[in-house]
């Protein structure tokens, strides 16, 4: 039923309908060929044409040499090696530029997102839907802490970026036309799972619940998660720097406030008393000051890395030359 090219598409009935799978992967050697073997025993018994592109993430254990190695036996994995660690969101978007495919689905390499789940994403895309988003059904198995820290992470996201960050994800499938979209986008501090939320188009949801590794342990901790939700807040929304301005209004307030209250004591012939009172005021305007200092010079410093134009990330070595 299916006619393969080499490396290139499959078709079905002469139209190309081939769905790429994207595969950030760091440091990950154990879940490679485990991940491309699940992946593909659904995908097979479904008939539906696809592609495997992992994404090694500037990996230190092996894990391109794995991928390099699958790449030569199956003509359907491909692969690409970064000159150093990028982070996962260039990876994302390394995965869409090399992706063949009429739709893309984007996915972890630990397999906690479940690939049971792609043949349903699959089916609504040809339904006509052009985003299908993977929605958290639960979290798993996880530490209360990493819970905890997780859930603030993705309560401050929703509320500085008016979007419901809760229980979204980095699994979602994009049809070709929303992937050129952001391609298409000049930035470089990118937040991918925001961004297809952002390009709007015709949507739908699947849930599903996060599975267990089988191998290795999660990339993140709670100050890269806490890293992670600063770059993206302020690469998505200005509400930190309207938050300078809530704090100008606070401190006018407290002042008036306090000068009532002196004129008042003045008045009444008690005004000399307070350096406590002076000292806090000092205090608390100068920490109003330096968190507007602080929040100015990030957006400065996230400017200063725009203007530059240095590119998302750089391909070492690729499995197809």
């Amino acid at each position: 039923m299916y006619e393969s090219g080499g490396r290139g598409p499959l078709y079905q009935n002469g139209i190309i309908k081939m769905l790429s799978i994207i595969i950030p992967a760091y440091n990950e050697k154990q879940n490679i060929e485990r991940t491309a073997e699940t992946i593909s025993g659904i995908l097979v018994s479904r008939e539906i044409p696809y592609e495997l592109v992992f994404i090694s993430d500037g990996s230190t254990d092996g894990t391109y040499e794995e991928i390099r190695r699958l790449a030569e036996r199956d003509a359907r994995v491909r692969g690409a090696e970064f000159s150093r660690n990028f982070g996962k969101e260039a990876a994302i978007f390394a995965g869409l530029e090399l992706a063949l495919g009429d739709a893309c689905i984007v996915m972890d390499c630990d397999l906690q997102h479940p690939p049971e789940v792609i043949p349903g994403m699959y089916e609504l895309w040809q339904d006509g839907y052009e985003v299908v988003e993977g929605i958290k059904k639960s979290r798993g198995k996880e530490s209360i802490f990493h819970g905890l820290s997780a859930g603030i992470f993705y309560g401050i996201m929703s509320k500085m970026m008016k979007m419901d960050m809760r229980s979204s994800s980095d699994f979602k499938l994009l049809d070709r036309k929303v992937v050129s979209v952001l391609l298409g986008l000049g930035e470089r501090n990118t937040f991918f799972r925001a961004l297809s939320f952002w390009a709007g188009f015709r949507s739908a949801k699947v849930e599903y619940e996060v599975q267990e590794r089988a191998y290795g342990s999660s990339k993140w901790s709670f100050r890269s998660l806490l890293r992670y939700a600063v770059s993206n807040v302020t690469s998505f929304s200005t509400i930190p720097l309207q938050m300078i301005t809530m704090m100008g209004v606070v401190s006018i307030l407290f002042s008036i406030v306090l000068a009532l209250q002196t004129l008042i004591k003045y008045l009444a012939g008690t005004a000399v008393e307070g350096f406590t009172t002076v000292i806090l005021l000092i205090l608390i305007i100068g920490g109003f000051i330096m968190i507007s200092l602080g929040i100015i010079g990030h957006y400065l410093a996230r400017i200063y890395e725009e203007v530059k134009g240095r590119p998302r990330y750089i391909i070492r070595e690729r499995t197809d030359g």
